[in-house]
């Protein structure tokens, strides 16, 4: 089905499920965001890359204003709820100050899991943080840990989207693990160099090398 949503571009990509925190406090976006609060609906963040706003984005909906300033800015709590695809733009809609545009929602397949990928998907990205020395947070058991982990595994901007744009979570697993083999040697190499200027200027104990 398809809806007519206030959309407010911003230069990220948003995923579905993830807690976003906003400051709210262009003019337009404060009517946006009063608004909705007032009749307690969502809005759209569609990712403005390059220049452009693009065709995909996400959802939202406002948990929570945790501030409000006395002109008018406010801080929000947000959170993905489904991507969707801009069938329309309107900018500004008629008599508000905001842009609008007919979406169609995606819907977030989860069908087609596979165990094993999962696991190597999972055993790549603890090799990558071990290379880092960081501890993962991560929610193992997420229907959609592609989004999950997405903002913390080194991708660019344009990677985020095509990632938002594809449907199944097996085919983001996939596109995901790929970006991981791709990356792990030149983390691993990072870290060796890293090694190798932390150990210079001091006095090596060396294994004899048998001939």
């Amino acid at each position: 089905m398809n809806i007519f949503l206030p959309l407010f571009p911003l230069n990220l990509v948003v995923f579905p499920m993830e807690n976003l925190n906003l400051h709210i406090f262009e003019p337009r976006y404060r009517q946006l965001i009063s608004e909705c609060v007032s009749s307690k609906s969502t809005f759209g963040i569609p990712a403005f890359i390059g220049g452009k706003m693009q065709a995909y984005g996400t959802e939202v909906s406002i948990l929570e204003v945790e501030n409000l300033y006395e002109d008018g800015r406010m801080d929000i709590k947000t959170q993905g709820i489904c991507t969707f695809e801009i069938l329309t733009f309107e900018n500004p809609i008629k008599n508000k100050l905001y842009s609008g545009g007919e979406i169609t929602r995606k819907s977030l397949d989860t069908n087609g899991f596979n165990s094993i990928l999962r696991n190597e998907f999972i055993q790549k990205i603890n090799e990558l943080y071990a290379f880092m020395h960081v501890k993962t947070t991560f929610n193992w058991n997420s229907e959609v840990l592609s989004f999950e982990v997405a903002h913390k595994i080194g991708l660019s901007l344009e990677q985020e989207y095509t990632l938002l744009c594809i449907e199944q979570e097996e085919e983001r697993q996939n596109y995901l693990f790929e970006h991981l083999n791709k990356i792990l040697p030149v983390v691993a190499e990072m870290e060796r160099t890293k090694d190798r200027i932390r150990m210079n200027g001091h006095f090596k104990n060396l294994d004899p090398l048998s001939f």
